[in-house]
């Protein structure tokens, strides 16, 4: 193996599947994995068939575009690479509900249960730090036993209350 560790392989694999993330915030790959062998992958991305923000969202989206007006911005147009959430003045975390995307953990899940596997007892891995609150719950009621991350920081203060009150187990990629 050209890797140090598992970790350090698993870490490289969350990089490759970010890169498919068409999210103009940030890229998240997460993958579940039981013994050393991935079940599912995900990345943070609109549900099948949904547009991700960009032109075509633009074209579809009647509530983002009269956000937009809202805030003097009417050339939908020069929006095609930069976050509407940001364009609107919203701060990392603030103005979810205007985002598409499900979380690249959530997409890790529900992908594997559309194709009927099991993930429970699997292992987490992701490129970002501790889930949301949301997500966090998600992982709990699919039996994840382990999370890992980036960072053991919080995305969201929330998550802090269920961590408490689950057994997963969160540690930092040791590469």
């Amino acid at each position: 193996m050209p890797y140090k560790n598992w970790d350090e392989y698993f870490y490289n694999v969350c990089k490759i599947i970010a890169s498919s993330s068409k999210c103009l915030s940030r890229q998240i790959g997460a993958i579940l994995v039981k013994e050393k062998s991935i079940v599912s992958t995900g990345y943070n991305s609109p549900p099948r068939g949904v547009p991700a923000c960009g032109h075509e969202r633009m074209m579809k989206d009647d509530l983002l575009v009269s956000k937009l007006h809202e805030k003097d911005n009417p050339n939908k147009f020069t929006f095609n690479n930069v976050c509407p959430r940001r364009v609107l003045g919203y701060e990392s975390g603030e103005g979810m509900e205007l985002c598409p995307a499900q979380h690249a953990e959530e997409n890790a899940v529900s992908n594997a249960a559309r194709l009927g596997v099991s993930v429970l007892g699997s292992t987490l891995y992701m490129n970002s730090v501790i889930p949301c609150q949301k997500c966090y719950g998600t992982l709990i009621n699919a039996g994840i036993a382990e999370i890992v991350v980036d960072s053991a920081e919080f995305y969201d203060k929330h998550t802090e209350f269920l961590i408490k009150n689950s057994v997963i187990k969160i540690r930092e990629f040791e590469i």
